[in-house]
């Protein structure tokens, strides 16, 4: 085809297909760090292949997910910390597999922005192919969108897909199994994790403090560096007692913290009865409430006020699941229990 004088080029309407290249050649050695059985991480290609049969399944159920990291994003991008939120995109949406009882199995990212800042988004998704790592899931594939006009300069917005597996026999929550007396047990969050943020932006333009800071709740942090502490990735620590079969419900405590999410996991006629003095309300949330003067009710529900899993479990094995979980290094403990509606 012959060019034409005074044509316009696609770079000229604010799109760098040589940025996306470069950027593609920086994250392939980080998508061959996921690998993992059924998958070949291979970037570049039309889709993804999983073989399950090499994963060890033979009669599964696929499960999916996907999730964001919300406004944690505008924090990432005004302070130039990206390197963790790529880590939070993966949590949000492998955690929420556990709630089905399923183990990742693959990863896909969307990453969109006005212009491509090649050395920022190389450092979200270094941040991805961590919590993939973490995760034991592949980073198969994804997709950078250059939109000019779209976003303000310097922003950006991303989006996470997750496809796992659980045996058919496995699958969660056990609705009939469940019974009054059945144990709640929380297992500690990292902080915040991915929501609330909106809020939580809010509280600190109450308090007056500057993101470079010292965090009044973390010391020898800043406020940006402590409010950016990733998700949390229950995967390795959690899944075998899945597999055991010892656990019979499992909530992801995410947006609708404490009051929405654990009726999802919970059999109709019983609710869940917590002991909110049973954990100590970590600092970071205990500042929050104070400097914006926030309701515990509106913590309850906004914020996983440090549990970022609740698992229902059956009284005769609380002692040895929990054992189970310390072993593994986490802080896990008894929150509650179900009661009759």
């Amino acid at each position: 085809m012959s060019e034409r004088p005074n044509g316009l080029t696609y770079a000229q309407a604010g799109v760098d297909i040589d940025a996306g290249a470069a950027l593609v050649e920086r994250i392939k050695p980080l998508a061959r760090s996921t690998r993992r059985s059924g998958a070949e991480p291979s970037l570049g290609g039309f889709g993804a292949l999983f073989d399950l049969k090499a994963a060890g399944y033979d009669d599964p159920l696929l499960v999916t997910t996907t999730d964001g990291v919300g406004t944690k994003l505008k924090l990432a991008i005004e302070t130039g910390l990206h390197g963790t939120v790529g880590i939070d995109l993966v949590g949000m949406c492998v955690n929420d597999l556990l709630a089905q009882g399923a183990e990742p199995l693959m990863f896909l990212d969307y990453y969109a922005t006005g212009k491509l800042d090649v050395e920022a988004a190389a450092a979200v998704v270094a941040g991805i192919a961590e919590g993939c790592r973490q995760a034991n899931c592949a980073l198969v594939g994804g997709e950078t969108a250059e939109m000019p006009g779209m976003y303000a300069p310097g922003d950006y917005d991303m989006a996470g897909f997750c496809v796992g597996a659980v045996d058919r026999d496995k699958v969660l929550p056990r609705l009939g199994d469940q019974k009054a007396g059945d144990i709640l047990m929380g297992i500690a969050s990292s902080g915040p994790h991915s929501n609330g943020y909106s809020l939580i932006r809010r509280i600190v333009e109450r308090s007056g403090l500057a993101w470079d800071a010292a965090a009044p709740f973390a010391a020898g942090k800043t406020l940006a560096e402590a409010l950016l502490e990733p998700t949390r990735i229950y995967i390795r620590t959690v899944l075998p007692l899945l597999k055991a079969g010892r656990v019979k419900g499992l909530a992801h405590i995410t947006g609708g913290g404490l009051v929405e999410n654990p009726p999802r996991a919970i059999a109709e006629g019983l609710v869940p009865r917590f002991d909110w003095n049973a954990w100590a309300l970590p600092p970071v949330f205990d500042w929050l409430a104070h400097t914006g003067g926030v309701s515990e009710q509106e913590m309850r529900r906004t914020f996983n006020c440090g549990l970022g899993l609740m698992l229902i479990v059956d009284p005769h094995d609380v002692a040895d699941v929990l054992e189970t979980l310390v072993r593994a290094g986490e802080d896990a403990f008894v929150v509650g229990e179900l009661a009759q509606a």
